[in-house]
């Protein structure tokens, strides 16, 4: 049985995707988590686009042990030297270069001859092949390459001295049939072709991504290029978790495994959702909140005798619990770390103690608790709420909002700031958030504009908590706000003052 290699290129392609950017904190806490996830290369990003990207390359490589390192380059000696320079503290590093050999790429974007598209993979794999033993070649837009172009284009990154070569279907153009095809002609009329580890990186733009992806392996590639929750470019990329978990549940197909510890998918899926504040809908095959849910009651009665009739697979394969959990007020900290660790997450010393105290504060407004109101709780203590511990910070003290139909709301807002509680009062506003966030806007001194506002439930139930995503707008630049609470204009003026923190603490 073949162990297909797992790229995961989140933290490059997947915060190409529209308001997915993160930080350099958020990218090392994802790359720590895919490094436990068991992912084999975590391409970091591509070093020579900006200053930010080379930091967090550097600081990537600098952190991560038990996976390779990737940056990607374009073919040009600047690149592959920023490529180099940023990886020199990996324990195993891989310079990944590229360029387009399509004709529709070759003749409008590249101005260039077959012949000079040959010549310049030639050298630039040779040029990075001195600095670095693991070398990535990917030809651009493959699917849409003469094949005998292609062809000749594979033999000549391996023969310079590629470790991989990478088929990209870039504009997700391809049906698995074409796929397969595409492979196997490869492995038949390119005679140094197993040298090196066949790879594919396959978009999802008429949904068939994890399909491609399947059908490559199926002719023999050996490594998928994939991100969690399918983030990427456009209609974004193979999804990590549906394509391993095809290869897992279907190894009577696929004669194939990989390296993924599935239990932490669903974790994991979470924390990439949180921290780009794109949310996996709930339908979101494998990690969705209805994966494994059943409401039908032929369905229902069928797992009540066998849960293999309408279940392939089992939530604990992917790191969902089968049932809820439902805590309440009398339950300890113990109780709470011990629900968190079946989770997914370890907490201790501060960490337990912030997400207890607000568990607490939660317990005494809602009656029953269940498993996604624990990891509201601590994807906001934990992962957002580093933005906001510093006093120095804004946060809420208290509101007082009215509103009455035809008639514009109006609130009294306190907000604290380096200790000390600022008020204000006003009338204004199209509905109750519009007049929170023009009271903060006027508290804060801050000049911005809502671009997006998102609230959802986190359970089910009257009391259920409300999730709160936003994003702002300053001087061009867009910051995300989140927040959770079971009073939904509490958690959309915290959502706010997170993304202003956010904003002060780049400053």
């Amino acid at each position: 049985m073949r162990t297909i290699k797992i790229f995961d290129t989140t933290l490059r392609d997947g915060e190409q995707s529209p308001g997915a950017s993160m930080n350099l904190r958020e990218k090392l806490e994802v790359a720590t988590a895919l490094v436990d996830l068991g992912v084999d290369v975590i391409e970091a990003g591509f070093a020579i686009a900006s200053p930010g990207d080379f930091e967090s390359v550097r600081e990537v490589a600098r952190v991560v042990c038990g996976s390779s390192v990737c940056s990607l380059a374009r073919c040009v000696e600047s690149d592959i030297d920023a490529a180099v320079e940023s990886l020199k503290f990996a324990k195993q590093p891989r310079i990944h270069v590229f360029i387009a050999t399509s004709p529709i790429h070759r003749d409008y974007k590249l101005k260039m001859t077959p012949e000079h598209n040959i010549d310049a993979v030639r050298s630039s794999v040779t040029y990075a092949r001195r600095f670095c033993p693991d070398i990535e070649f990917s030809a651009e837009d493959a699917t849409r390459t003469e094949i005998d172009h292609l062809c000749r284009i594979v033999e000549t990154a391996i023969n310079a001295g590629a470790t991989t070569v990478n088929i990209p279907d870039t504009v997700g153009y391809a049906t698995p049939t074409e796929m397969y095809e595409r492979i196997n002609n490869l492995f038949n009329r390119v005679p140094n072709i197993h040298k090196a580890v066949v790879s594919v990186h396959n978009h999802n733009d008429l949904g068939m991504a994890v399909a491609t992806s399947l059908a490559a392996v199926q002719a023999g590639a050996g490594q998928i290029e994939c991100t969690i929750n399918g983030l990427g470019e456009r209609a974004g990329n193979c999804s990590l978790e549906e394509v391993v978990m095809a290869i897992k549940t279907r190894r009577d197909v696929y004669n194939a495994t990989t390296r993924i510890v599935t239990q932490k998918l669903v974790p994991t899926s979470r924390l990439v959702a949180t921290v780009t504040g794109l949310k996996v809908p709930r339908n979101k095959a494998i990690v969705g909140q209805n994966a494994f849910a059943h409401e039908s009651g032929i369905h229902q009665d069928g797992m009540l005798k066998n849960p293999t009739t309408y279940e392939i697979m089992t939530p604990s394969d992917v790191g969902f619990q089968k049932t809820d959990l439902v805590l309440g007020k009398h339950s300890g900290r113990a109780a709470l770390a011990d629900r968190a660790k079946t989770l997914g997450f370890e907490l201790a010393g501060e960490q337990l103690t912030k997400v207890f105290a607000e568990f607490k504060k939660l317990a005494d407004r809602k009656k029953n608790i269940y498993d996604d109101d624990i990891l509201a709780l601590i994807e906001q203590n934990i992962h957002e709420h580093p933005d906001n511990i510093d006093n120095n910070n804004w946060s809420l003290t208290a509101y007082n909002l009215n509103c009455q139909t035809g008639k514009e709301p109006s609130i009294v807002l306190t907000l604290c700031y380096k200790n000390k509680n600022y008020t204000k009062e006003i009338a204004a506003g199209d509905g109750p958030i519009d007049a929170i966030f023009l009271a903060i806007k006027e508290l804060t001194n801050t000049n911005i504009s809502l671009k997006e506002y998102n609230v959802q439930s986190v359970t089910t139930g009257q009391d259920a908590q409300g999730e709160v995503t936003i994003l702002i707008n300053k001087n061009n630049n867009t910051y995300r706000g989140y927040a959770v609470s079971t009073d939904t204009i509490e958690a959309s003026a915290t959502a706010i003052l997170n993304a202003i923190n956010r904003i002060q603490n780049e400053e």
